[in-house]
């Protein structure tokens, strides 16, 4: 008996796994893993008392690795250039590399293998580390985006929802392989991310696109799973806080944790195995799409032919939506306006996630809720990246409503959350908790489609990384400048109300709602402002939003659809004369 060809018999399933592996959907796989494993910065808050206690900083000293932290993070525009020129396989080596470089020396020094480090080498070190996740962010999140052009809100909201679900994800893992210890958390940092881009080096690269009437169906069910392990992370936060768990318990949540990230394996080989049948079977008509970063709309190819200077090709910018020069696009209105929006929004973000563990000190928590705190960070920013994702994609093409506009009015609720903390009552850090996870989600979701959407994709991999340099300077302003020192005036306040200076204490703490009330307020205004700012660039890409967008995509597809159909025909047209 001969087996079908759609069906996989022995000696097809060395081919269809293969295919698998080769394939997109088994990107999209690696890439969730990897971004699962790259956002390290957000449990500063967890780790940052241990650097505090053990090198016997300031808050303004531990406010400045911070800001080093958010430098690192978010200057990734040598992660960009790096990837325009070299394999997406290099960019994740280079990434690896610097995670474990940074952390690791991290970790030395609070264990006191380091002896005595400079306060900027720390701060070299954390830079170094946090710099790491650009080369990730760069590596997976920009190939999954050109692979899969037409669904880039989705598949932004999916990507960097992982990454903000990965700083709950290291809390269970650190507590079942190292117990309560924040300091193996930074070891943990170290080598786990690491590991995850070395293993999947060679699988994450840019594919060709291919028309599959399947995606959203796909996209969907990974939703589902992703929000599955959302809610089992929350559910597990909340009872660790009332029960106290053994080191088998947690074994047994990282296990769950394990199984429902790789369900999504689950779904790409069943994917896999329909594109498997229809391969095999008699072909109706397969469309693929050349890579739209590879095409340029006609009237800025006639433009680039022509003898300008520099200055007249910056100033002749295309319209919004076609592909856009780096120089085009950062000395553009609508980049400004972006940037001074990501400022306001981004910089205080950071400033309260940086600050929580210190802020829930400050108002008598224990240890173990201030980690519950930073979970409840972690679990919300993946809602707001994957809500801000999803969302947006329907009421922009059901609605025309502009993605600015829900970037507006995320801002408006992150100013409420800096007002919980400014008038802290009992219990209300758990929900500034939620509201700054959620609103910092949607933020960084925004600002990268919104960039992908007005610029183009050509030079995507080198501008979204530009767009979120605005962030560590706001975190730099309003977390050394403002928070650090408001903080140190407050506790040094304290220490004289007592009799006692600097010097009579190795470690600077203040406690009560004095400390961090003022400079919340500053932010909460700070915040608004953003709002403002980002509504002007709500007016002036109004007209764009009421548009097709992704018309571009569209007609290259019918063209290739055409281009197939004509040529099918040819051939048929010859045979038959033979």
């Amino acid at each position: 008996m001969v087996s079908s060809p759609t069906n996989i018999g022995d000696g097809n399933k060395h081919a269809f796994l293969i295919q698998v592996l080769r394939g997109r959907w088994f990107t999209v796989f690696a890439s969730f893993l990897i971004m699962a494993g790259a956002g390290a910065t957000y449990l500063f808050g967890v780790y940052s008392k241990e650097i505090k206690k053990s090198l016997g900083y300031d808050q303004t000293t531990l406010n400045l690795m911070g800001f080093f932290k958010d430098l690192g993070a978010n200057v990734g525009v040598p992660a960009g250039l790096l990837a325009e020129v070299t394999p997406t396989w290099f960019v994740l080596l280079v990434g690896s590399a610097m995670n474990f470089t940074g952390y690791f020396l991290i970790w030395l020094a609070v264990t006191g293998k380091l002896s005595n480090p400079k306060i900027w080498q720390m701060c070299m070190f954390i830079c170094i580390g946090a710099n790491s996740q650009n080369f990730a962010n760069t590596g997976a999140l920009v190939t999954c985006v050109k692979n899969f052009p037409q669904g880039r809100g989705v598949m932004l909201g999916l990507l960097k929802g992982y990454v903000g679900l990965s700083g709950a994800i290291f809390t269970q893992f650190y507590l079942a392989i190292y117990g309560n210890d924040a300091t193996s958390l930074i070891l943990l940092i170290a080598w786990l991310p690491a590991a995850l881009s070395i293993i999947f080096v060679f699988t994450v690269r840019d594919m060709k696109v291919v028309r599959n009437p399947n995606e959203a169906k796909v996209f969907n069910d990974c939703l589902y799973i992703s929000i599955a392990l959302a809610l089992f992370l929350m559910a597990m936060t909340i009872i660790q806080k009332f029960v106290a768990f053994s080191k088998a318990a947690y074994a047994g949540s990282v296990t769950v944790i394990c199984f429902l990230l790789f369900a999504t394996l689950i779904v790409c080989v069943r994917e896999e195995l329909v594109l498997w049948r229809q391969k095999n079977e008699p072909p109706a008509e397969i469309v693929v799409e050349k890579p739209p970063t590879t095409l340029a709309p006609a009237a800025s190819v006639d433009k680039e032919g022509k003898n300008m200077s520099i200055i007249e090709k910056i100033l002749n910018k295309p319209p919004r939506g076609e592909d856009y020069s780096i120089l085009q696009a950062l000395l553009s209105m609508d980049m400004m306006i972006l940037f001074l929006a990501t400022f306001c929004g981004l910089g205080t973000s950071l400033t309260a996630m940086d600050n929580l563990g210190q802020i829930g000190e400050s108002l008598g928590y224990p240890t173990k809720t201030i980690s519950s705190f930073v979970s409840l960070v972690s679990i919300w920013n993946y809602f707001g990246r994957v809500f801000s994702g999803f969302i947006s994609e329907f009421l922009l093409l059901k609605y025309k409503f502009p993605r600015t506009m829900v970037m507006t009015i995320v801002l408006l609720l992150s100013s409420i959350g800096h007002l919980i903390i400014a008038f802290p009552r009992p219990g209300s850090v758990y929900v500034a908790s939620i509201i700054m996870g959620f609103s910092f989600g949607c933020q960084l979701t925004m600002l990268f489609t919104i960039i992908s959407e007005l610029f183009g994709l050509k030079y995507y991999s080198t501008l979204f990384n530009c767009g979120q340099l605005a962030s560590p300077l706001g975190s730099y302003i309003l977390n050394v400048k403002v928070t650090g020192m408001l903080y140190d005036r407050a506790a040094l306040k304290q220490l004289s109300d007592k009799g006692l200076t600097r010097e009579s204490v190795k470690e600077l703490t203040c406690l009560g709602r004095e400390c961090y009330h003022v400079s919340f307020l500053i932010m909460a205004g700070v915040t608004l402002f953003g709002a403002l700012v980002s509504f002007i660039l709500v007016m002036r890409t109004r007209e764009f939003y009421k548009s097709d967008i992704y018309k571009k995509f569209k007609e290259e597809y019918y063209t290739t659809a055409e281009e197939k159909q004509l040529a099918a025909a040819s051939s048929g047209t010859e045979t038959s004369h033979k």
